[in-house]
């Protein structure tokens, strides 16, 4: 038995320090004078990082979370490191598609430009239950709210995006897409899932989403990348419980990720000039494959149509967005 746990301590270590070697970090030192950004749970973990890294390049700002607190909290830390004032606080509720609605309404009526969307915002496994739109909650906040956000600023985007320096759409994917389900048909269900399994299906969605969202706007200056953080150390993991957070990211910071590891993929994708495809995964700051279950052109068109109805977006705000 000692020998067992001393060969798995090995293990963990020698996975550790091959992590922390090969983790990458975006070199671009580009910067983003007169570009704005828009950062879904950018008020803490990697969102936070992110939006402090797009700060210092000179970009204007916005992170959204549903916490009034925090999200002030954070737009002063996030000023007092950059020393860029240009950076704004709006509340966003996923968990409410009313939210979604105003929060992408005030954008677009205070906004002359959008460059980039960062989907990051996300929820572990906090519970297993319906929120009062009738949507599963982890799905909701991970992938239905995000859905429904990015479609509403697709305008803003599109009005954006030139042909060489288009608008860029990140969504905060996860590596746990690799265990999810392809049954669509009963993502949004309650009860039915263990929450692993929901939380890794809203991975697959994101991934799924930019494939199809990619076909969609072809012929725009619009781009959508999903980003694979790795297992990076943020509360995400205390959502189920503190102790088990806790000792998840203790475990994660000595053998994995730090949050400033694990934003880098997707700073990469917002500001590297060297990203101009579409609809691809990246891990590492480098394009990897996806699982082939994020290729099955079933589950994607069925994942639109699914995602169309449940966010209750009408045929005619379908045909003013050109998504018909």
């Amino acid at each position: 038995m000692l020998y067992i746990i001393f060969l798995i301590i090995v293990a963990l270590i020698a996975f550790g320090v091959y992590n922390k070697l090969t983790n990458a970090v975006c070199t671009s030192n580009r910067r983003l004078e007169g570009k704005t950004a828009v950062i879904t749970g950018g008020t803490s973990g990697l969102g936070l990082v992110i939006a402090k890294d797009f700060a210092k390049r000179g970009a204007r700002v916005i992170v959204a979370c549903p916490f009034e607190e925090e999200g002030t909290n954070a737009r002063q830390e996030i000023i007092k490191e950059s020393g860029n004032e240009n950076v704004l606080f709006k509340n966003l509720d996923l968990s409410s598609l009313s939210s979604v609605r105003e929060f992408a309404k005030e954008i677009q009526k205070t906004e002359n430009r959008l460059d980039i969307l960062v989907n990051n915002a996300g929820v572990g496994i906090p519970g297993d239950f319906l929120t009062k739109d009738g949507l599963n909650f982890i799905m909701q906040v991970n992938y239905y709210g995000h859905f429904l956000l990015t479609l509403l600023l697709l305008p803003l985007l599109k009005k954006t995006g030139i042909e060489s320096d288009p608008a860029r759409i990140v969504n905060m994917s996860s590596l746990t897409h690799r265990y999810a389900s392809s049954d669509v048909d009963n993502y949004n269900r309650a009860g039915y899932w263990f929450t692993i399994r929901t939380y890794s299906n809203s991975k697959l969605c994101l991934v799924l989403f930019s494939k199809e969202l990619t076909r969609r706007l072809s012929g725009t200056n619009v781009v959508v990348n999903c980003s694979d953080p790795g297992f990076a150390a943020t509360r995400i993991y205390k959502s189920s419980s503190e102790f088990l957070g806790f000792l998840a990211i203790t475990l994660i910071l000595l053998f994995a990720n730090t949050a400033f590891q694990g934003a880098q993929t997707a700073i990469y994708l917002s500001v590297d000039k060297a990203v101009n495809g579409s609809g691809e995964y990246f891990q590492n700051c480098k394009k990897i494959a996806a699982a082939a279950k994020a290729n099955n052109e079933t589950s994607i068109r069925k994942l639109w149509d699914q995602s169309i109805k449940l966010v209750q977006l009408s045929d005619e705000e379908l045909k003013d967005l050109n998504l018909l």
